[in-house]
């Protein structure tokens, strides 16, 4: 169910506040940010800001690159079944193959 729709629902009175939180799948407390943003920006305050936005703990594209072409000479001709058969013997505590 769409947000407007709770929200005009619950408006209306014809549903309680728990209702049209439990119809969106969230908790009142949620609900009731949700009708305060909606109710100062409309729709457009019900947006999530930080899907647009890159993580400050991103690593840098070289770092990754750096990395991934060690790993792949050192373990040239290795394939995901190889690691996770090491895996099973070493166990979850092991950090690296090798």
């Amino acid at each position: 169910m769409r947000f407007e729709e709770a929200y005009s629902g619950w408006e209306g009175g014809r549903l309680r506040q728990e209702e049209a939180a439990r119809l969106l799948g969230i908790c009142e407390r949620t609900f009731r940010r949700y009708v305060e943003r909606y109710e100062d920006r409309g729709i457009e305050g019900l947006l999530d800001k930080r899907l647009g936005q890159v993580s400050g703990r991103r690593t840098p594209v070289d770092e990754v690159l750096a990395v991934t072409d060690s790993d792949r000479r050192r373990h040239l001709g290795w394939n995901a079944k190889h690691f996770y058969a090491w895996y099973q013997r070493a166990g979850a505590h092991a950090a690296t193959p090798g």
